[in-house]
């Protein structure tokens, strides 16, 4: 596949300022290849998710509605950074473990080119989460560009 093929570019967000110099860099190469971008966005699940109702666990409800407000904020950033560049644009927000569902979003869309940042998310998201972009980059069969 060549660099003309991309017609279909992921760009994958997790709000983090290394994630906008990716965006950058995604909508740089949609706008040279007229292509569409597929802003994407996951909120990682909580194991405690699924506890019955009134468990101590249920806790986790709070801060994964804080985590889904910034996801829809970060998409709509590159929504609107796709806008003024003229390129066109879908936002997506998933929940799941964020490197499966970049993957399996990327190949069932058909996708042509996954965009993200090397680093993301610090501190404990990181421990408990590991490497996003270096999980991607190792399961993904479209091909991957990580931003630094």
């Amino acid at each position: 596949m060549t660099a003309n093929e991309y017609k279909k570019i992921l760009i994958a967000t997790d709000g983090s300022e290394n994630a906008d110099r990716a965006i950058l860099s995604g909508i740089d190469i949609a706008k040279k290849l007229d292509a569409k971008v597929y802003a994407i966005c996951v909120v990682p699940t909580h194991p405690s998710s699924s506890m019955p109702i009134g468990s101590r666990m249920m806790q986790w409800e709070v801060p994964f509605k804080v985590m889904m407000g910034e996801a829809k904020k970060a998409v709509e950033m590159v929504a609107d950074a796709c806008s003024s560049s003229g390129v066109e644009v879908e936002t997506v927000v998933l929940e799941g473990h964020p490197a499966e569902e970049i993957v399996k979003y990327a190949e069932d869309g058909k996708m042509d080119l996954i965009v993200m940042g090397s680093l993301g998310k610090t501190g404990l998201t990181r421990l408990l989460l590991g490497s996003v972009a270096e999980e991607v980059l190792r399961h993904s069969k479209v091909d991957v560009m990580v931003s630094r």
